[in-house]
């Protein structure tokens, strides 16, 4: 009785129907009994294999339909989603990463397009910006790329180009110290009084000239010039090596740019620059050696019909300082400039020219032989600027010193080892 439970607890067997009720009086083994899909078999030992009746799954029109057994099974096989939880209900954190990564990448990506740094450490620092202030606010300092438009047939930058650096290096100065107003490198109260700073002198040695792809670097800072004026320093220094290429000094007074007359300093335009002049001496030590004057007889070489076109003006409606050096050079000698660079250069600027004005170049050499100017040293040369009519623009006076040895010669001639 006991076994019969417990094989029934593992094979449970269904109700005996009507037809086998007599047979249920017949021994166990003396034939096969129908258990609910299961038959016996005997066997010699005596024990009992139960064998499972394989039926195929029924077809409908030739297509297998899966019993409700079946279907269970499947159901049973299919896996449960996870119980609702404060944590399941949150977002895909994964998504939210990637685009926040995207979004920061793309930021990046336009802020080193604005922000470019060189991977190379002879390009430009700093290609965009405007340079920037140094040793306790009182020096500024810009970095330039010598271009290949500012070097001239002996493949170095121009005294020209030299200038023009140094000019915008000081513009940008008042302009980074926050004084610039609507003129041209006035201050705020500067232009409430119509004023503006002109040059009357400026002293420059070129110890050498960059050439192209080079990257100088230009520190400038201001001082006080007497009662009335203002001296500007400029070093240009190859920012590769640190070597001095250039060292300038200049004085600048105010002029009335409506009556074009000049201006003492007012005491509210002295407070706003004060602070930033520096107590030191001239960059240069001041050649005070007097500048002649030339005319028609003294001078060797005269360039007539020089006027200033349009864009030769800035926008205080009168010639550029640097102009003035281009048009000295025009009378220069030929054979000079072929042979020999420009060492150094003063120059007193007395009056200013109007864009309808006609002026005359004159040149006088001395120190040298014309005739033979490669195979001498330094030549010295005076000039004198003026208007057609006689009034004096600028004075000054040159020092040439010969070109290296690997700037003679046809810009476009092969070395003979490389034949």
């Amino acid at each position: 009785m006991v076994a019969t439970a417990a094989t029934s607890s593992f094979f449970p067997v269904t109700a005996p129907s009507s037809d086998s009720g007599a047979a249920a009086g017949k021994k166990l083994g003396g034939g096969p009994a129908n258990l609910g899909g299961l038959k016996s078999k005997p066997v010699s030992s005596g024990g009992l294999q139960v064998k499972a009746n394989a039926q195929a799954p029924p077809k409908i029109n030739g297509s297998s339909v899966a019993t409700p057994v079946e279907s269970l099974k499947h159901e049973d096989d299919t896996p449960s989603p996870p119980p609702r939880t404060f944590i399941n209900q949150l977002p895909d954190w994964s998504m939210l990463l990637a685009a926040i990564t995207t979004i920061f990448l793309a930021a990046e990506k336009q802020w080193m397009m604005l922000d470019w740094k060189p991977r190379r450490p002879d390009m430009l620092i700093d290609p965009f910006g405007i340079g920037r202030i140094v040793q306790d606010g009182l020096v500024f300092r810009e970095n330039f790329s010598i271009r290949s438009y500012e070097i001239g047939a002996d493949r170095t930058a121009s005294i020209e180009t030299v200038m023009n650096h140094l000019q915008e290096t000081a513009l940008n100065h008042v302009k980074s110290a926050g004084l610039l107003g609507d003129g041209f490198g006035s201050t705020p109260e500067m232009c409430k009084k119509n004023l503006i700073w002109v040059v009357t002198r400026m002293q420059v040695v070129v110890d050498r000239y960059p050439t192209w792809g080079d990257i100088v670097q230009v520190d400038t800072w201001v001082s006080a010039s007497g009662k009335n004026g203002m001296r500007r320093d400029w070093v240009l220094r190859d920012c590769k090596t640190g070597e001095i290429l250039t060292r300038a000094s200049s004085v600048w007074v105010m002029m009335n740019k409506l009556t074009r007359r000049l201006s003492k300093i007012p005491e509210e335009v002295r407070e706003e620059i004060r602070s930033y002049f520096v107590d030191s001496d001239p960059i240069l030590e001041e050649d005070s050696r007097k500048l002649t004057k030339l005319d028609d007889n003294t001078a060797d070489y005269i360039r007539t019909g020089l006027s200033p076109r349009w864009s030769d003006l800035d926008i205080n409606q009168h010639v550029n300082n640097v102009k003035y050096i281009g048009w000295i050079l025009e009378s220069a000698p030929q054979s000079i400039l072929e042979s020999h660079e420009l060492r150094s250069m003063t120059l007193e600027y007395r009056r200013e020219c109007g864009r309808d004005s006609v002026l005359h170049s004159l040149t006088a050499v001395s120190g040298g032989d014309i005739g033979n100017l490669a195979d001498g040293g330094h030549v010295e040369c005076k000039h004198l600027l003026r208007l057609e009519d006689g009034p004096e623009i600028v004075r000054g006076r040159t020092e040439w010193r010969p070109k290296p040895v690997n700037n003679f010669g046809n810009v476009n001639q092969v070395p003979a080892e490389s034949i």
